[in-house]
């Protein structure tokens, strides 16, 4: 009797132990902020060098992360499935262009920033979505405008454009800027591949803080420096960063990889890592057909 007792009290401690250490693993998990990512642009392959940043989050920043990407490709613009995953996000990543996107999926980026949560957006983020005339969806259009303090969409009166597919762009850190954290590491110049976005004069919106310039190279028309990357706060209280940088190329940049794994730590109210763990080895190939 006394030995089928001690083996029961075994397995119940066996058990107990067991539920504990699921326990802290629940407990960890939970504990780990969430990036989710949302890809789907024509051009940037966003959809290739976004989850190579993700990688680095769970291998070196103690990060989860899910990349979600368009179907059933790159330039599939009506469905980008698994967007419920921004419910439970901590921090939401967008890297779109001209999507056509169904309103259920919509509801949820509506939800995630009206919840006030962080947003991050690259490149052609500014013109998102790009629904017609009539359509009610049409607002989203203005996506990079009341997300982040973008121009509202491609061209128009914005005067949202770039210089030629020629060109590259030297960037520098706004001198006024370079105390800011997110800046930590960054080189006070360097080069990068991507066509300087035109965002002046009217953005980034009121109350933005720009962080770097960019001054396009070898430009088609007579260039003016424009900022290339900022922050900011949108109507719901979420923090906003914003950077038109994006070419594939550009995330070979040490500096620019900095920034990116910076900014993320600042919209997740975490510290900035005092030690960098490395470069990280992007090697992206630029040439989806469409252009902008």
């Amino acid at each position: 009797m006394k030995s089928k007792r001690r083996t029961f009290i075994q397995q119940l401690a066996a058990l107990l132990a067991l539920g504990t250490l699921n326990g802290t693993k629940t407990v960890a998990k939970a504990s780990k902020p969430y990036v989710v990512f949302v890809t789907g642009d024509h051009e940037y392959s966003g959809e290739l060098t976004l989850p190579l940043i993700a990688a680095e989050l769970e291998k070196n920043y103690g990060m989860r992360t899910t990349v979600l990407k368009s179907v059933p490709d790159y330039n599939g613009e009506k469905d980008i499935p698994g967007l419920e995953a921004l419910r439970e996000a901590d921090l939401a990543v967008f890297f779109l262009r001209w999507r056509l996107l169904p309103q259920d999926q919509l509801n949820y980026i509506d939800e995630y920033l009206k919840s006030g949560k962080p947003v991050m957006g690259f490149r052609t983020t500014t013109h998102a979505f790009n629904y017609p005339d009539g359509d009610d969806r049409k607002r989203w259009n203005a996506f990079g405008e009341f997300a982040f303090g973008a121009p509202p969409g491609w061209g128009g009166k914005a005067q949202h454009t770039h210089y030629g597919h020629n060109s590259t762009t030297d960037v520098t850190i706004i001198p006024e800027a370079a105390k800011n954290p997110i800046l930590t590491g960054v080189a006070p110049s360097f080069h990068v591949a991507s066509w300087l976005y035109r965002v002046l004069p009217d953005y980034p919106a009121k109350g933005a803080v720009p962080l770097l310039m960019g001054k396009s190279v070898n430009p088609d028309k007579a260039a003016i420096d424009n900022p290339v990357a900022w922050t900011w706060k949108n109507q719901w209280g979420g923090k906003a960063f914003m950077t038109t940088l994006g070419h594939p190329d550009d995330f070979q940049v040490e500096s620019v990889q900095r920034l990116v794994i910076n900014a993320i730590h600042w919209e997740l109210g975490l510290p900035v890592p005092k030690k960098w763990k490395g470069k990280i080895a992007i090697n992206v190939p630029y040439g989806h057909p469409k252009k902008s």
